[in-house]
């Protein structure tokens, strides 16, 4: 099986990807993983490089060809992904999405990277800006317009396990119905 997880900064897709990597025996592809490790390669923060990849399209592409490559060669596989979800919808069995609001996915973010809230705020909605101009200038893709998903969540009063549950007992049910 192969899904990809989507959604904005903050969401829980890293924590519902891994868990669900680990309960389904899938290998686990983060985008975001290998963002960081090229910002990191680059030596620029995670800002910076949204700030390059809006004048330079190579980034996008390097991430985006490294997921496509591990779609293509892994029969069982979970990517998190920001993007995935509208780009690779027809090579997968199952594209979701999770959100919540903004103040909490900053608290959450706040939480996980140790720092304030505020600075989380405004990281976030500088990422989301990033992704929203690059992905409509370079693919045509609006992040905004969530048809192309199979299921989405909203992450707010729930805990990863439980979106977790939730995306796995979608799976079993799309299992067991036949297509009409």
């Amino acid at each position: 099986m192969k899904i990809i997880i989507s959604g904005p900064p903050g969401s829980g897709k890293s924590s519902v990807a891994k868990i669900i990597s680990e309960r389904l025996s899938l290998k686990y592809v983060s985008a975001g993983l290998i963002f960081r490790q090229l910002a990191k390669q680059m030596g620029v923060d995670l800002i910076k490089l949204n700030e390059i990849a809006e004048e330079n399209f190579e980034i996008d592409k390097y991430v985006d060809y490294s997921l496509y490559n591990e779609i293509k060669n892994n029969d069982n596989l979970i990517i998190e992904s920001h993007i995935a979800g509208w780009l690779f919808k027809q090579l997968v069995d199952l594209t979701v999405y999770l959100n919540a609001p903004l103040e909490i996915r900053a608290k959450r973010i706040s939480l996980r990277d140790g720092i304030s809230e505020d600075d989380a705020l405004v990281q976030i909605m500088k990422r989301e800006r990033s992704h929203k101009e690059r992905f409509l200038r370079y693919y045509g893709i609006d992040i905004f317009d969530l048809t192309n998903f199979d299921l989405v969540i909203n992450t707010q009063y729930l805990k990863p396990n439980d979106v977790a549950d939730l995306i796995i007992t979608f799976i079993k049910k799309i299992q067991q119905t036949p297509p009409s």
